[in-house]
């Protein structure tokens, strides 16, 4: 299971849209899945997702591969990091 933070226009993908709850949703993984399979599979479009992808706290691509425990952080095309090319970038 991984535990997916979903942030500005993605937030109406999760379970609870309330504006004050967190907008998380807890998801199973199976071995060998990339970020890229879980967003196919929450159901959001690529063209809505940003750059800025996080897993476990890095900035990361849709082919890095995820594991069960992971903490995953999405954000939309429309929130940029300020900065981002100071940020290593982990595959």
């Amino acid at each position: 299971m991984i535990e997916i933070h979903l942030y500005g226009k993605l937030r109406r993908f999760a379970n609870e849209q309330d504006p004050t709850s967190d907008s998380v949703l807890h998801v199973p993984v199976e071995g060998g899945e990339t970020i890229e399979d879980i967003v196919r599979r929450i159901g959001i479009p690529r063209e809505e997702l940003g750059r800025n992808i996080f897993l476990n706290g890095q900035i990361s691509t849709l082919s890095r591969k995820v594991k069960d425990g992971d903490r995953l952080g999405l954000f939309p095309w429309d929130m940029s990091l300020l900065y981002r090319q100071y940020f290593p970038v982990h595959e």
